[in-house]
């Protein structure tokens, strides 16, 4: 069998900043609160990092879409640098971690530092969210793919995901009341998690009286905005093994996109790209679905966390409502539990590094009052919606 190159990797540390709503702080002091936790956690010091990784770098729109890009953290830190990479032409948020898993199994890095801020709480103001790459409060100009939306009204990605999840409904029979449980399990974990920004209880009346944004979405489908950094780091298996914290070395990625690249012209418009993503990502392991303790799944808007638990096995295509009614399976004492640091939806959009840094957690013992029980050795990380999507599979060396 081929060798599988992104088992040479391991994330070594783990770093994350202050988070919460309109905390005014310069974005890079968040990024740099967040790498050098990271750096402290490998038990390295700055010279011994030789890579830097990013998602999605230094954008000036939309506004806190992008806190620090690539420049700024390697002269703020004065890393001396043999491999770099960041950009947003990448498979999900996470593409950037899968560039340094195989840049360190390539030999051209040995501990890469990957980071990803955020500081669309304060960029907000006193105001709310925008639409997709709007500019000062202004709608953006009407050109490629917005072209064709703008004109109906769908200027934000909560319409656009809202429709596969009509589609799914509508194919499926899938219900408010399950897709509900996406929420209602990410409140009830985010109770264990200090910097989780919706702590208090949720419950399923609550969630039914809340406002439509886009049906079926409705406020508590919808993730929050806010500030906050999260880094790691990817180091060559080998030199891993001496740190001060377990190792969790990486199985598999996914990154495949087979569909086109489209928000509304996919083939399927019950699922995304991260259907193709989970594909790969299965295709270059020995274990299945069933061996996973715990998964950490992106729900920038809850549909997408149903639609990853299909595209990955855990059920059947157009069984995801079923899988997650009553909230059961996927709680934390569950079969699959999900999320387990409040998701996006009441932890906060870390966009996809959070989820990252938890099931990293997770499989290091660290998780504190939200740990799943039973020492938890493989687990899924997975982000994007869409036309974007990119996973790992990880496990407790």
């Amino acid at each position: 069998m081929t060798e599988i190159l992104e088992r040479r990797a391991a994330i070594t540390g783990l770093g994350q900043s202050e988070v919460g709503r309109r905390l005014g702080r310069d974005p890079l002091d968040l990024t740099l609160d967040a790498c050098l936790a990271a750096i402290e956690d490998a038990g390295l010091g700055r010279e011994d990092v030789d890579g830097l990784a990013t998602y999605p770098g230094a954008m000036p729109m939309p506004r806190g879409f992008s806190g620090a890009g690539i420049p700024e953290v390697q002269d703020a830190l004065r890393l001396e640098l043999r491999w770099y990479t960041g950009g947003i032409e990448l498979p999900g948020q996470l593409g950037a971690v899968i560039d340094a898993c195989l840049a360190v199994a390539a030999g051209l890095a040995n501990h890469v530092l990957c980071f990803r801020s955020v500081w669309e709480a304060s960029a907000q103001g006193g105001g709310g969210r925008g639409p997709a790459g709007g500019r000062e409060g202004r709608l953006p100009r009407a050109d490629g793919f917005m072209e064709w939306t703008l004109p109906f009204r769908a200027y934000s990605p909560a319409n656009w995901v809202a429709l596969y999840a009509q589609r799914h409904f509508h194919e499926y029979g899938t219900t408010r009341e399950q897709l509900a449980q996406i929420a209602l399990t990410a409140r009830r974990n985010a109770a264990g998690n200090p910097k989780a920004v919706y702590r208090q209880p949720l419950s399923l009346d609550d969630y039914l009286a809340a406002p439509l944004i886009s049906t079926p979405l409705c406020l508590y489908d919808c993730d929050v905005p806010v500030d906050g950094a999260t880094a790691l780091v990817v180091s060559r298996r080998e030199l891993a093994r001496d740190g001060p914290h377990p190792v969790v070395g990486v199985q598999a990625v996914g990154s495949a996109i087979r569909g086109r690249p489209s928000w509304d012209q996919w083939d399927d418009l019950t699922t995304m790209a991260l259907r193709d993503a989970a594909a790969m990502l299965w295709e270059r392991s020995d274990a299945r679905p069933g061996d996973v303790d715990v998964a950490e799944l992106y729900d920038g808007f809850s549909f997408l966390a149903l639609a990853w638990l299909e595209a990955l096995g855990f059920c059947g295509r157009g069984e995801g409502g079923g899988f997650v009614e009553g909230g059961a399976r996927i709680a934390r004492e569950g079969e699959l539990p999900l999320n387990t640091q409040g998701g996006q939806l009441s932890g906060g959009r870390l966009h996809g590094f959070g989820f990252l840094h938890e099931a990293c957690l997770q499989l290091r013992g660290d998780g504190g009052a939200r740990q799943v029980p039973g020492s938890p050795r493989l687990a899924v990380a997975a982000a994007g919606g869409g036309p974007l999507a990119g996973c790992l599979l990880l496990e407790r060396a």
